[in-house]
């Protein structure tokens, strides 16, 4: 009988790294909770935990697009591959992305019962979907094939973290007429408005539409090659770069809201990157689906 590690591929160190980055994602998440607690411009609510959990889930998603070519190169060992991928997928991709979303837009306890119980649905959905996705690639065995069945699990990732990254960046509303700063979260006014950022509501759509897409059958390409792959890359360099920029702005400096336009340009391309992509995905699955039969 083989032992556990004498299963495993080299490949499958990667696929448990990606998952121990989702892991990491998490207890930034938690970690940001308190500090979320202060108004929106002191150095807690744009907190650095919020950006070092985007920038764990990023790089699970580098780390996922890399294993699958050392397992078909290096790895003899593919026993555990398929299930342990799935299993770390879910944690980065969906847990870690929903429970962003939730701390993120959740207006740190002062929002109306409505809007949290509408952002919990959003967050549980995001996770049921991206849990039936992956359940169905591991069915299929689609990883032969020019396209995906759906948005992949690492694309919806990105798609949460640009958006909410945008958004985050907003200015904040403005405080309620007869109530202080040192007051804004108290419960006490009720004309009272909680400092959040503009268009914050716009995250709920992203998130349905999002997950949505994870269950569709619409087919979208893997972008393995040519200039598909090109544009891929650098959608990834721009929001890796973004991310990296915000995280060290919030950890050494503070956020300066009048030194957000780099970050914020590069979230828009790497946003309108991302909508290319999925508008003109079953195209460009027909065109890489031909090529390859060309080239077979």
């Amino acid at each position: 009988m083989k032992s556990t590690y004498r299963m495993m591929g080299i490949a499958d160190f990667i696929t448990l790294a990606n998952g121990l980055l989702g892991v990491a994602a998490i207890l930034f998440i938690i970690l940001a909770v308190e500090e979320l607690q202060n108004p929106y411009f002191s150095d807690g609510v744009k907190t650095n935990y919020i950006w070092g959990a985007m920038t764990c889930i990023l790089l699970s998603v580098a780390g996922d697009i890399i294993d699958g070519p050392v397992a078909r190169k290096y790895s003899k060992r593919k026993l555990l591959g398929g299930t342990l991928d799935v299993m770390s997928d879910c944690i980065s991709f969906c847990v870690a992305p929903a429970l962003l979303m939730f701390v993120m837009f959740g207006r740190w306890g002062e929002a109306s019962p409505a809007w949290t119980i509408s952002l919990g649905i959003a967050s549980c959905w995001i996770i049921v979907t991206g849990m039936l996705r992956l359940a169905r690639f591991h069915y299929e065995e689609a990883s032969d094939k020019a396209y995906f069945h759906g948005l992949a699990s690492p694309a919806n990732a990105m798609v949460l973290v640009t958006f909410a990254a945008l958004i985050w960046l907003q200015p904040a509303t403005g405080i309620g007429p007869d109530v202080s700063t040192e007051c804004i979260f108290c419960l006490e006014p009720s004309d009272s408005t909680v400092e959040k950022p503009y268009f914050d509501f716009i995250i709920l759509p992203i998130m349905f539409i999002s997950g949505g897409l994870m269950i569709a059958d619409r087919k979208l390409p893997k972008n393995k090659t040519g200039l598909p792959m090109r544009i891929s890359g650098l959608q990834m360099l721009c929001i890796f770069v973004a991310t990296i920029l915000s995280w060290v702005n919030a950890a050494e400096f503070g956020i300066d809201q009048d030194n957000t336009t780099t970050q914020f340009i590069l979230y828009s391309i790497s946003a309108l990157l991302l909508i290319y992509y999925i508008v003109t995905g079953p195209k460009q699955s027909e065109l890489q689906e031909q090529n390859e039969t060309r080239a077979e």
